[in-house]
């Protein structure tokens, strides 16, 4: 077996065709866009080339066929509450079932990243070099259709990793619900007690006035979630170009914002899942392929949504402003001629059991995946902690 670095188009292209290799016959599996994938390695796209870099390996056999991937990922802006040193990640983790093949792949992860920085204390997976809310985590549980942007694997990569001395650093857990069943009366007692108070309005967003919301959006985001799990903050004007991108496929009835007094207290985003489309795209999204998008997307019905943000200002936690929202939410979602039967959040880490509860609150819950994000530390001798917990 022999590793090779990925350098040009043919390398490029093997090393999304692994990923479809390896996957292939599991009708559970959707490829992921090649764009989304090609995009995380293009320094002229990702920012995270800012403050670190990256490199792609394949591995091949002895007969010229590539039997794995990795990618490794060194940021000086990465870190996680409690490390006492650099750590360094590695992601699109692929490999056929076998611990040598797995170990070869991991190893020169490792090295490459110990070249990049000789105190590096630690290696995380899979994750993503960027933003936590795409390529993030091996799937162990909950082997359904990967949302889009989200790993899918084989169930047979835990052992991989685990083997090589890698261990769980976090639980990421995806919160499920049936958006078409009765709420919780309780959840309509606590919303009875806003709606009879005029200074307290829901409003869904409207795509003509995408700088407003995106404004509103920065304010709930920056006061309910920036300095939690390394979460940033975030300025309106990134607000304004993440909202242009998702413009074509909003359904604007699936993104709510609380108001009092005119000021925004919380807010509810969520959008169609867009591999219930991509699906038929099979990775590509070239002109044609947008075309036959734009022809799924008027004739194949999406039956499900997700849920990318839930957040309410710290002053207005606790009060039942939670409630207030997802009443009014749901009093949309529930009408005959609304399309969505199946409701998915996005993962929440196991070490925020505050927005976990939240989540749950929503109604009848339950955990409909789980992730994993790894950690391996480079002294196997040092006591293995996990991600502290968040008060």
């Amino acid at each position: 077996m022999q590793v090779v670095e990925v350098s040009g188009p043919a390398l490029e292209q093997a090393f999304l065709q692994v990923n479809v290799d390896i996957n292939s016959g599991n009708p559970n599996y959707i490829q992921p866009l090649d764009k989304d994938v090609r995009a995380i390695f293009d320094p002229a796209k990702n920012k995270a080339f800012r403050f670190g870099t990256a490199k792609r390996w394949l591995l091949r056999d002895s007969a010229g066929k590539f039997i794995g991937r990795i990618a490794a990922f060194f940021s000086k802006k990465y870190k996680s509450k409690g490390d006492d040193g650099p750590v360094g990640g590695m992601g699109f983790f692929d490999c056929i079932n076998n611990q040598q093949a797995a170990n070869l792949l991991l190893d020169t992860a490792k090295q490459w990243l110990v070249q990049q920085e000789p105190d590096m204390v630690a290696m995380d997976g899979p994750i993503n070099f960027g933003e936590r809310d795409r390529f993030w985590g091996l799937v162990v549980e909950g082997f359904q259709e990967p949302l889009y942007n989200m790993n899918y694997n084989p169930p047979y990569y835990r052992a991989l990793l685990e083997h090589y001395g890698f261990q769980v650093f976090f639980y990421q857990l995806c919160i499920g619900i049936n958006p078409k069943a009765p709420l919780n009366p309780k959840l309509w007692e606590r919303h009875a007690q806003f709606a009879k108070d005029p200074s307290f309005t829901a409003r869904t967003i409207d795509k003509s006035q995408i700088e407003q919301y995106a404004g509103d959006f920065a304010t709930v985001y920056n006061a309910a979630w920036a300095g939690h799990g390394g979460l940033k903050s975030i300025k309106k004007e990134q607000v304004v170009q993440m909202f242009r991108t998702m413009k074509p496929v909003m359904d604007e009835r699936l993104l709510w914002f609380i108001y009092h007094k005119e000021q925004p207290v919380a807010m509810f985003i969520n959008l169609p899942d867009l591999n219930q489309w991509f699906k038929y795209l099979h990775g590509k999204f070239d002109l044609w392929h947008k075309l036959k998008f734009l022809w799924v997307k008027k004739t194949k019905r999406c039956k499900k949504f997700t849920g990318l943000v839930f957040g309410v200002v710290p002053e207005y936690q606790g009060k039942g402003v939670d409630a207030f929202m997802i009443v009014e939410a749901a009093k949309v979602v529930q009408l005959p001629e609304m399309p969505y039967d199946e409701y998915e959040m996005q993962w929440i880490g196991d070490f925020n059991p505050k927005m976990l509860n939240i989540a749950h609150n929503l109604g009848d819950t339950f955990i409909s995946r789980k992730l994993a994000t790894f950690r391996y530390n480079f002294d196997q001798s040092k006591p293995f902690q996990r991600h502290p917990i968040l008060s």
